[in-house]
């Protein structure tokens, strides 16, 4: 296990959580709450063999700030349930990109103006895509993209 992975687990203990899902889990259960919130676009990126910053991040966008803001509410609510707390939490107040840092997985919340500006999923080309569509019952692995 990494040592930031190992760090990230100390703080879930220490905030009265537990270990209850392993990265790739808790992205897919990410992606499954924003899109029971009619988020667009629902992606997972797998960046555990490209980056030492996280195993995963899930992008989605929202049609409106109330919206972008809802989707990350649900999923903070969600998680809280487990005891799955966030590390920090980001642009809550403007609604327009919102971060929430897991640790192991790190959720972007766009709105879709914002979504389109900074082509998050092209800075990460190489990293293998996890489709999670509404009509899919179980997320399946994707190839890398093209570039």
């Amino acid at each position: 296990m990494r040592k930031f992975q190992l760090l990230t687990l100390n703080l879930y203990l220490r905030k009265g959580g537990s270990p209850l899902l392993d990265s790739k889990e808790k992205a897919i259960k990410a992606a499954k709450i924003a899109i029971s919130k009619k988020a667009k676009d629902t992606l997972i990126l797998e960046l555990k063999d490209l980056s030492t910053i996280t195993d995963y991040f899930i992008i989605c966008s929202g049609g409106s700030s109330t919206q972008v803001k809802t989707i990350a509410e649900t999923i903070e609510e969600k998680f809280s349930k487990n005891k799955i707390f966030p590390l920090g939490r980001e642009g809550l107040d403007f609604a327009r990109w919102i971060l929430m840092d897991y640790g192991d997985a790190v959720i972007h919340i766009f709105d879709e103006e914002s979504r389109a500006y900074y082509e998050l999923e092209k800075l990460w080309l190489d990293a293998p895509r996890i489709s999670v569509d509404k009509g899919q019952g179980s997320p399946k692995k994707k190839e890398k993209a093209s570039k």
